[in-house]
C-alpha cells in the first residue's frame, strides 16, 4: 500500500460521520427505521450506500419501495437520527486523545448538515476542538465524489491541496479526495475491512495516527 508523504502535510481536513465518530450504523439505520415497507436491513445499506448523500439514498430507496416518501421525510428521518444520537453516538476510541492534540491546522468536511454536524461534535466533545472550521456539502453544494467540499476547506484554512491530508471512511469520501489531488488516509476500524480497489494509506486506531 501506498505510504503518505508526512513532510507535505500542513492541513488535515477530518471527514466526520463514520470516521471521527462511529455514526454510520446508526445514520444508516435511521433510514431502515423510518421506512417500514423497506426490506434492506443495515448491512445492506452500509455495504451499498455508505456515504452517499442523503437524496441519493432517498431515491434508492424509493426505487425499491415503488413509490415516493413523504414530502416531509427528511424531517422525519432527521429527528429520528437525532434521538439515535442521543442515546448512543461516541467518538471511536483514541479521538478524543489524539485529534485536540494534533499540532497539524485541522478541520471538518461533510457532507451532512451543519446542525446534524454541530450535535454530533457536542454529544462526543469534539465541538470545542474544531469550532470554527466546520464544512458542510448542505454550504458549498458539492457532494462528494465531487473534490468541491474539499477543495473550499482547503481554500478557507489557507493551505494549497497538495498540502492537505483527507482523513475518511467512505469510498466516495476517497475518491473526492483523489479529485481534489490531495492525500488521503482510510479509517478502517479493527474487524472492519478496505473496499475493493484501495491501495493507499489506513488507519486501523486513532493513536498510531501519524502526525503530531
Amino acid at each position: 500500500m501506498k505510504q503518505l508523504d508526512l513532510n507535505r502535510i500542513q492541513c488535515v481536513i477530518f471527514d466526520l460521520d463514520g470516521t471521527l465518530v462511529d455514526s454510520e450504523i446508526l445514520s444508516l439505520q435511521g433510514y431502515c427505521d423510518t421506512v417500514p415497507d423497506l426490506d434492506w436491513d443495515v448491512n445492506y445499506m452500509v455495504a451499498n450506500l455508505r456515504g452517499f448523500q442523503f437524496h441519493k439514498i432517498v431515491e434508492a430507496m424509493e426505487g425499491r419501495v415503488g413509490h415516493k416518501l413523504a414530502e416531509d421525510y427528511e424531517t422525519t428521518y432527521r429527528a429520528h437520527v437525532a434521538e439515535l444520537f442521543e442515546a448512543g453516538l461516541q467518538a471511536f476510541p483514541d479521538v478524543l486523545d489524539v485529534v485536540p492534540a494534533l499540532k497539524t491546522p485541522k478541520c471538518i468536511a461533510s457532507a451532512g448538515p451543519i446542525k446534524k454536524m454541530r450535535h454530533s461534535l457536542g454529544l462526543t466533545g469534539l465541538l470545542p476542538h474544531f469550532e470554527d472550521r466546520i464544512f458542510s456539502s448542505y454550504v458549498v453544494k458539492s457532494w462528494k465524489p465531487e473534490p468541491g467540499l474539499f477543495l473550499h476547506a482547503a481554500k478557507t484554512m489557507g493551505y494549497a491541496p497538495e498540502n492537505c491530508l483527507v482523513v475518511e471512511d467512505s469510498e466516495v469520501g476517497i475518491e473526492a479526495a483523489k479529485r481534489a489531488g490531495m492525500q488521503h488516509l482510510l479509517h478502517v476500524p479493527e474487524g472492519h475491512h478496505v473496499f475493493d480497489g484501495y491501495d493507499g494509506a489506513v488507519l486501523n486506531r486513532y493513536r498510531d495516527l501519524p502526525l503530531s
